[in-house]
């Protein structure tokens, strides 16, 4: 696929094509690793580790009735004000 650097307000973008998009198994939205490897721009889908978790996800967990305990952070160090 060819394609060429262009420019969206202050930054630069390519477009890619959806079979390219497809047959890396990256979709619109997907985070990807942007690297430089011997003069060449890798794109490379992030992959999350097995088992963990977003912080989408993790939030939704929370109750919606779930108030915390004030943290007590021990005395003032420098010039905070509580």
């Amino acid at each position: 696929m060819m394609t060429k650097v262009q420019k969206w307000g202050n930054s630069q973008g390519l477009r890619l094509s959806r079979e390219v998009l497809a047959e890396a198994d990256i979709d619109v939205g997907d985070a990807v690793d942007v690297s430089v490897r011997d003069g060449a721009i890798v794109l490379t889908p992030v992959r999350r580790v097995r088992g963990a978790r977003d912080l989408d996800e993790i939030l939704a967990a929370i109750p919606d009735d779930y108030r915390h305990e004030e943290a007590d952070w021990g005395p003032s160090t420098g010039r905070e004000v509580w």
